[in-house]
C-alpha cells in the first residue's frame, strides 16, 4: 500500500524532509540524481535523524558522526555506521510523493 507523503515541491533537489507515515519516521529525499528516495529517520550508528543530515549524490551523511548511507540501498558507505537502514518504495503520481512501510531492501528496523 503506497501513502501518499506530501507535493515533490514540498522537498527541493538536494534536500530532506521528516515525515511520520503511520508511526515511522521516515526520510524523504530528494537526490541530486533527481529522484526521490526514501529511508527510515533514523541513523543505524547513533539514534539521531538522518533527515537532519547533507544530502550528496545519492548518500544521505548523519550530521552527527559522519555516517554516509547509499538512498538506494541503505548501505552504509562510510564508517561508523556499519548496518544498512531500511528503504522504502517511493512513487511520484501528479506531483505527489507516495512510500511504501515495507522496506525494499528488506531491512527492519
Amino acid at each position: 500500500m503506497m501513502i501518499k507523503i506530501c507535493s515533490t515541491e514540498d522537498v527541493p533537489k538536494g534536500t530532506a524532509i521528516s515525515a511520520d507515515v503511520d508511526g515511522t519516521q521516515i526520510a524523504v529525499v530528494h537526490g541530486e540524481d533527481d529522484n526521490f528516495y526514501a529511508v527510515y529517520d533514523e541513523c543505524s550508528h547513533a539514534a539521531v535523524a538522518l533527515s537532519e543530515g547533507e544530502v550528496d549524490g545519492c548518500t544521505l551523511e548523519c550530521w552527527l558522526h559522519g555516517s554516509r548511507f547509499d538512498l538506494r540501498t541503505g548501505e552504509p558507505t562510510g564508517l561508523p555506521a556499519t548496518e544498512p537502514v531500511p528503504v522504502y518504495p517511493v512513487e511520484v503520481r501528479d506531483g505527489d510523493i507516495y512510500v511504501s512501510l515495507t522496506p525494499s531492501n528488506g531491512v527492519t528496523r
